[in-house]
């Protein structure tokens, strides 16, 4: 009796949340299970693309001939009964297509790697293609590596079936092997062969009096033993051969923090609130109950040791914490935390570690040889079994929403997955975002406040320098004489300073004094920050980077002009007014290579630099007690922006960057430089008033219509002709005139702000609504409809709860 399966299939060009039946051949009958990986034929030819098993039939009502799974991938499931109801949730939720969705629940390095062969079928044709094969049958297929004419004629010869392309499936996973050793003689057979050692044999006693001391038939790696004995290699080869040992491979975890030295850690005393909010949360966790708590608490008020302490006593009921936090920048200092009180049991996933380490931490998740999870957003998906907590810190964070397919938040999946496992998600903020904020007044969410800093000590006083007045008699362009005469005191005093930034590189953009030409990218709207370490002009959308022009490109003059500021251009003004100040910056372009977040803040936490300069990426979470001022040097950075969300973000981050002064015992201060001192984002960062600033944003949010009054939806149309993007645009536009209802809103269509990246246009419109019945079956037939256009290059993207508008 035949059995069939169906299959989500992996074709970029022709997505669909449909899965497709194929038949199981009967070899694999009692193998494939739901939630594994296979590979099958797809259209015409030999093509072959991965796809992932959601059911298995005993029958079907499909005509015709039906195609064969080929192979398995996996000898068990990749993708258990949760992860699978998961990605049908979140296909719908984020109107995103279902492979998409199972691809982003496993590390990159389980995605399928596609290679083309091509297997000559016979000797009669040209020179130039048996010169292509040389001698061989089937070769490798780079496209890229082939001229037009001999692609035109191998495409003939494939039509003539003289020739055929083969596609192949292969998974990118790697397991990592080292050489270990396995004793094959007992003890009476080893000391023989020791009696018949030559009394110069050093090398080799050393080698027989080690295996004496290690069970028959266990594996040992051959490292270890190298590293206490001084043996070698080839020591090891020479044991092998005399038939003493075998050599093997055996695998092993890439551990990223092998080489971390972190010392174990007591839980330490909770102040009452902190006892109350740890209380209600471990309440939740024993009764197996879902709720959602915001944990409000000002900066240093200890909310991570409440975090701590509640996924301790989630482990005491033999259940599992997962913990998410938003910037890569905060994993070194959380991991040391988090590993000091828990060890071996906590595993990490971000986008710091390589493919490798990340693939090899997920296996000890799913193994269950971590119980412990950190990370940052994509950690949500750690292969969990048996949740007991899930904290999401800083959670109005933007890096929060994943920007490609599957456009997830994840403190939505968070929430998700809270419910699925009957276990309370706590999400902490010193700023919580307005949407949170309002559901726990509303008592959707239980609300936790801690009011007070965890060392008593008072809030640092954040004082305002208004550059309108202060700008004309800086001693730089970008420091002003009060932020400099508190940084030297500060030195002086042998305490540290942070100061921040929000944008890197050295000049926003070049311009020519004498025509007033700006250099832009050629590939999008927009210009080229200079950046002085590289010598060069870099896009910041595309990655396109030039030389920086010694003349005007279009009147040929000399006088070109640096204008803006970047924190390279910062770190050069430093390094001028305090040339004995050692300086740390880190930013995008400082912390490429894998690693430097944890060497940057690790040689500041150990007080090798005074000054750590640096863009949001340094505004949170961070703790250093030496740190006693804290200076923005632009705080209007993203106020004037075209975002509802702009003044939000303002105090957010005014807020949190404010926070990382004071934190032990030494008292804390802050000076933020601003053209706005007036605005009322600054104004009550500066008090530290969130109350204050909820309510005021809150009813400028009912004014206008928006979040959290209101729900929004955005569609964006691209495409390499501006015509064509528009009137997609437009087409959907009257469409939705059809769906909506009279209370729902669109603004636009229109071009976005930055219309032309990297040589696409982009228009795009926004939904506002609050209850559209026929909304999301508009807009998934539009996201079905969307793969027609795709094939010819018209992109569609439909973001639910967009980050910004612009």
């Amino acid at each position: 009796m035949k059995m069939y399966a169906e299959v989500i299939v992996d074709v970029a060009t022709m997505q669909t949340n449909q899965p497709y039946t194929y038949v199981i051949p009967s070899e694999f009958v009692n193998q494939i299970e739901v939630g594994m990986r296979v590979v099958v034929g797809f259209g015409r030819g030999n093509r072959r693309v991965q796809g992932f098993i959601t059911k298995i039939l005993a029958e079907t009502t499909l005509a015709g001939p039906i195609k064969p799974i080929l192979s398995i991938q996996d000898i068990t499931p990749v993708l258990n009964t949760e992860a699978m109801l998961l990605a049908d949730w979140l296909a719908k939720y984020t109107f995103s297509f279902k492979i998409s969705c199972l691809q982003a629940l496993l590390p990159s390095a389980m995605r399928a790697k596609y290679l083309k062969t091509l297997r000559l079928k016979t000797q009669d044709v040209s020179h130039e293609v048996l010169t292509l094969f040389e001698d061989k049958d089937e070769i490798n297929f780079d496209d890229d590596k082939i001229c037009s004419n001999l692609r035109a004629e191998l495409v003939r010869l494939c039509k003539k079936d003289k020739l055929e392309i083969i596609s192949h499936v292969k998974d990118k996973v790697q397991v990592k092997k080292v050489p270990a050793i396995i004793r094959i003689l007992d003890d009476h057979d080893l000391q023989l062969e020791k009696s018949k050692l030559r009394q110069t044999a050093a090398k080799q006693l050393v080698l027989l009096n080690y295996l004496l001391n290690i069970p028959v038939g266990k594996e040992i790696l051959q490292a270890d033993i190298q590293a206490k004995t001084g043996l070698t290699a080839v020591n090891f080869k020479n044991g092998a051969t005399k038939g003493w040992l075998r050599q093997v491979k055996v695998e092993k975890y890439r551990n990223p923090y092998m080489d971390v030295n972190i010392k174990a850690t007591k839980p330490l005393k909770l102040l009452p609130q902190q006892q109350e909010a740890t209380k209600k949360i471990n309440d939740e966790i024993l009764q197996h109950n879902h709720r959602v708590f915001l944990l409000q608490g000002v900066t240093g008020s200890g909310k991570t040791e409440v975090y701590l302490q509640s996924i301790a006593y989630a482990l005491k009921q033999g259940k599992q914490a997962l913990m998410l936090v938003p910037e890569i920048s905060l994993t070194p200092q959380i991991t040391r935390l988090v590993k000091s009180r828990f060890g071996q049991d906590v595993a990490m996933l971000h986008s710091g570690l390589s493919e490798g380490e990340k693939y090899d931490e997920w296996r000890r998740i799913e193994r269950k040889e971590a119980n412990v999870v950190v990370g940052t957003r994509s950690a949500i998906f750690a292969p969990l079994t048996n949740i007991g907590i899930i904290i999401v810190d800083e959670e109005h964070e933007s890096s929060y929403k994943q920007e490609d397919m599957p456009r997830y938040h994840a403190r939505d999946v968070a929430i998700w997955r809270g419910k699925y496992h009957d276990c309370p998600v706590i999400l902490g903020s010193a700023t919580p975002s307005l949407e949170t904020r309002a559901r726990a007044q509303k008592n959707v969410y239980g609300w936790l406040q801690l009011t007070q800093r965890a060392n008593g000590n008072a809030l640092p006083q954040v004082k305002l320098v208004d550059m309108r007045q202060k700008a004309r008699f800086a001693p730089a362009p970008d420091i002003s004489s009060d932020l400099l005469q508190v940084i030297q005191n500060r030195l002086n005093k042998k305490e540290q300073v942070v100061l921040m930034l929000n944008r890197r590189g050295y000049s926003s953009f070049v311009m020519c004094r004498e025509c007033g030409f700006v250099l832009k990218c050629p590939n999008c709207d927009i210009s080229l920050t200079l950046h002085m370490n590289t010598r060069s002009m870099r896009c910041h959308y595309c990655g396109h980077e030039e030389a920086i022009p010694q003349s005007c490109p279009s009147c040929r003059g000399k006088h070109i002009g640096y204008y803006g500021t970047g924190t390279e251009k910062i770190e050069t003004e430093l390094q001028e007014l305090l040339p004995t100040a050692r300086i740390l910056r880190m930013d995008v372009d400082t912390t490429r290579r894998k690693g430097a977040h944890e060497r940057l803040l690790t040689e500041f936490g150990e007080k090798k630099a005074d000054i750590l300069l640096g863009t949001q990426m340094i505004a949170k979470g961070l703790n250093f007690p030496n740190v006693t001022l804290v200076g923005v040097l632009n705080a209007d950075t993203a106020l004037e922006l075209p975002d509802f969300r702009a003044s939000e973000k303002t105090f957010q981050l005014l807020t949190q960057v404010s926070g990382r002064a004071g934190r032990a015992e030494k008292k804390g201060e802050v000076l933020v430089q601003t053209f706005n001192p007036d605005n009322y984002a600054i104004k009550l960062a500066q008090a530290q008033n969130y109350e204050q600033y909820f309510s005021k944003e809150m009813r400028l949010r009912h004014r206008g219509g928006y979040p959290p009054y209101y729900y929004t939806i955005q569609i964006t149309t691209s495409f390499s002709d501006e015509v064509t993007a528009a009137k997609k645009i437009f087409q959907i536009a009257e469409q939705l005139k059809q769906v909506l209802t009279a209370e729902a809103q669109i603004l636009g269509p229109t071009p976005r702000s930055i219309m032309r990246i990297n040589n696409r246009y982009y228009y795009q419109l926004v939904i506002k609504y609050k209850n559209e019945p026929k909304l999301n079956e508009y807009l998934q037939k539009l996201l079905i409809h969307s793969q027609k256009d795709e094939r010819k290059g018209l992109k569609l993207i439909i973001d639910r709860d967009p980050r910004n508008f612009i």
